[in-house]
């Protein structure tokens, strides 16, 4: 991790693994937030979905971005399910349930934009 003023630089190569609750086959990186920057809103992770790599159904009391950089991933909610490509991105409201799957034959990544959880949250 490199520092400069006012500005957080992480190096792909230094970004810390981190073990993402629910989650198999799926390897994800902290980019910023969280113990690698001071960020104060938001955190943003890394993941690479291996085939049929998949988080299971849950939710959080934060809200949630996902933005596909590479692959096919499927996002189902109890609302419905939508299948995005690269550079298809979707919200999630805190509290929503999802689930995520890669269901091709190839690795997926996907950023992650995580709200912090709300204070006594």
């Amino acid at each position: 991790m490199h520092y400069f003023v006012g500005m957080h630089v992480t190096r792909y190569q230094d970004a810390p693994a981190y073990e993402a609750p629910g989650h198999a086959n799926v390897a994800s990186f902290r980019l910023q937030g969280q113990e690698v920057s001071p960020s104060r809103n938001c955190w943003v992770g890394l993941s690479h979905y291996l085939p049929q790599g998949a988080a299971e159904a849950g939710s959080s009391n934060a809200e949630k971005i996902y933005v596909v950089l590479s692959g096919e991933i499927t996002v189902i909610t109890d609302s419905g399910e939508a299948t995005l490509g690269p550079l298809d991105s979707c919200y999630l409201a805190a509290g929503e349930r999802r689930s995520v799957v890669n269901r091709t034959n190839a690795p997926a990544s996907m950023l992650v934009i995580m709200g912090y959880l709300p204070k006594g949250g």
